[in-house]
């Protein structure tokens, strides 16, 4: 029994970094209409910020984390303003090989920088580990930090996109673009600050990913942020309690499949579970079915 609950609660760790990374999923789907594949690099990004600012120039890690935010902000508005922003209406083809020609750009960017031997990330995270039920089961700090962010990320969202007047707006976009214009929302920026919000929640997960698994690789963001965009889909894309709930389920999914049926299959059960869900529901967990006039 104590087993099965240390693997729940490392799933929910783990659940908790796929939710905040599909959080950003959502949102750019949700208002801009578009996937952003470069997303996953993005978290890999920050990650080497935080490993060369900690660990290369010796600041503090609070330090370290608020530049990683700062620099992969400017680094979703950067991607959006050059790759994105020109293919506004342009077919979803092209913006997804654009998605795609952004990520092996980021990446190619890591290996020259950082080259191909995986680096040691030191963890941000000094809380002291949880230890219960005499010594059987620990929880570490990173889990109990993983988790607490990932709730207050969640309920800041839903916060901000309900009474701020930039939520509204996000909201007003991604319901109809165009009316929104005609009432005055400066369509160009509300999608801007979108990237920008989105790519800032890619650092802190990035941060948190590499705390909990400590190692770093210009590939580091590939995996978890397919995961996690499954994790959005799973939920419903364009919802954010959909993305927080598809995350935690599939971080528990894969960590209980990796337990009990194998590790070499953990991440086949893991897209097995999604084309079940989507052939039931194929707009996911809390999505909405959305009626396209013709």
């Amino acid at each position: 029994m104590i087993g099965f609950i240390s693997y729940l609660v490392n799933g929910i760790s783990l659940g908790s970094v796929y939710a905040i990374i599909a959080l950003g999923y959502t949102m750019v789907y949700g208002i801009a209409k578009m996937l952003n594949f470069a997303h996953g690099d993005v978290i890999m990004i920050g990650a080497f910020v935080v490993f060369s600012t900690v660990s290369g120039a010796g600041l503090p890690p609070v330090v370290g984390v608020l530049i990683s935010v700062v620099a992969c902000t400017l680094l979703g508005m950067a991607i959006e303003r050059i790759a994105y922003k020109p293919l506004r209406k342009a077919s979803k083809l092209a913006v997804l090989i654009t998605a795609i020609g952004v990520s092996y750009f980021l990446q190619n960017v890591a290996l020259l920088i950082y080259g191909a031997n995986t680096k040691s990330f030191t963890s941000v995270v000094s809380i002291e580990p949880i230890t219960l039920a005499d010594g059987a089961m620990v929880i570490s700090g990173e889990t109990i930090v993983t988790v607490i962010a990932c709730i207050i990320i969640m309920i800041g969202l839903m916060t901000f996109m309900k009474y701020s007047k930039a939520g509204r707006a996000m909201l007003a976009v991604s319901e109809d673009s165009g009316a929104a214009q005609l009432m005055g929302v400066n369509v160009n920026s509300t999608i801007a600050m979108t990237f920008a919000i989105g790519s800032a929640l890619a650092a802190i997960a990035g941060v948190l990913l590499c705390s909990s698994y400590p190692s770093l690789t210009p590939y580091t963001g590939s995996m978890p942020g397919i995961k996690a965009f499954v994790a959005a889909v799973f939920g419903g894309i364009g919802s954010i309690p959909g993305a927080f709930i598809g995350g935690i389920l599939l971080g528990v999914i894969e960590i209980l499949g990796k337990a009990y049926i194998s590790s070499q299959l953990a991440d086949a059960i893991v897209f097995a579970v999604l084309i079940i869900v989507l052939l039931v529901k194929p707009t996911g967990l809390l999505g909405k079915q959305i009626q396209e006039k013709v």
